[in-house]
């Protein structure tokens, strides 16, 4: 807005640029322009102050499909006034010489205008279709649509204002409307979700199967393993044994020819010594069977005194020992006819 100094009965006026200010003293016009500065005297002075520069007004429209469904619309139209002697000529634009403010609503005057044109020009092109025909559409045919009533609108151009661009932020239904249109999707996603995780539960089974033919195989192998071991265990305790046996029959085979041949040669000593002992016997036999009966009863008292160490009583009958002396005489006799 204006900055307005005072001086005594002086005011100084100085605009920026982006305003167009009209001077007018007496109700005639005496400068206009943008951005001027001057002095004036406040009685007789009244001053219009016209933004040239671009403003932006946000909307929002409500409307009715031609199938009885709400739709919400939300967007900005930018504007601004290209012939400002026309707009202040039709919108009270004076300013306060006070405060340099406006004295009156201008703008909001301007922005009620183009907000109204934009709701009938949005309402017209929802009321003419359906609901999702207005959905799929998109921003762009409403955008159209509001732009170009709004720049053939004679209204508009006899204001002096110049609509330079309208953007469309949301076509929006009802809450209950929104949720019910997301439904077919969110079931499709849904659906998408479940069978994505049944695909991961499926895959997630199969490899759980894989996994245990794997344990069973494994368990399948170390079992054949474990049999072959026990078999081959088996077969070396046979062999074992059998080596054992072996070794034992082969032992006592040898103890068997060793304790055969120390009886053999055993057998064999004794029969030399009994042998040579019967035949010594025998001899000594032949030899006592010659001698006399006198003779052996001599050599069988010397055997006997040889084996007795003491003799306590000694008794010789006549049976004895009369024969004893009669041999001994014959003996005699002999031995002196000799």
């Amino acid at each position: 807005m204006a900055q307005i100094k005072r001086m005594i009965l002086w005011r100084h006026l100085r605009a920026e640029p982006t305003m167009h200010v009209m001077h007018y003293r007496s109700a005639k016009l005496v400068r206009e322009g943008a951005g001027l500065a001057f002095w004036f005297v406040s009685p007789s002075t009244s001053v219009v102050e016209v933004p040239l520069a671009h403003r932006e007004i946000t909307f929002h429209f409500a409307g009715r499909s031609n199938d009885y469904q709400e739709l919400s619309v939300q967007g900005v139209i930018t504007y601004r006034i290209n012939d400002p002697r026309v707009m202040a000529s039709r919108v009270d634009f004076s300013i306060d010489l006070e405060r340099g403010c406006y004295t009156r609503q201008p703008l909001e005057s301007i922005s009620l205008v183009l907000t109204q044109l934009g709701q009938q020009f949005a309402t017209q092109y929802i009321a003419g279709r359906t609901l999702e025909d207005t959905l799929h559409s998109g921003h762009d045919e409403l955008r159209e649509r509001i732009i170009g009533g709004l720049w053939t609108s004679q209204e508009i151009g006899e204001m002096g204002l110049e609509v330079v661009s309208v953007r469309i932020s949301a076509i929006k239904p009802t809450p209950e409307l929104e949720r019910a249109l997301q439904m077919p999707t969110m079931e499709q996603l849904q659906q998408r979700a479940d069978e994505a995780t049944f695909e991961r539960r499926a895959l997630a089974v199969e490899k759980e199967r894989a996994i245990q033919e794997n344990e069973i195989a494994t368990q399948i192998e170390l079992a054949k393993r474990e049999a072959t071991l026990i078999a081959q265990q088996g077969d070396n305790s046979k062999r074992k044994a059998q080596d054992t046996i072996e070794a034992a029959k082969i032992r006592v085979t040898g103890e068997a020819e060793h304790t055969g041949i120390a009886a053999a040669a055993e057998a064999a000593r004794i029969q030399a010594v009994e042998g040579a002992r019967v035949d010594a016997e025998a001899q000594r036999m032949q030899i006592y069977s010659n001698l006399e009966p006198h003779v052996i009863m001599g050599l069988a008292a010397k055997e006997l005194a040889k084996n007795l160490t003491h003799i306590d009583h000694l008794t010789l009958s006549p049976d004895a020992l009369g024969p004893l002396l009669q041999s001994l005489m014959l003996a005699g006799t002999r031995r002196l006819e000799e």
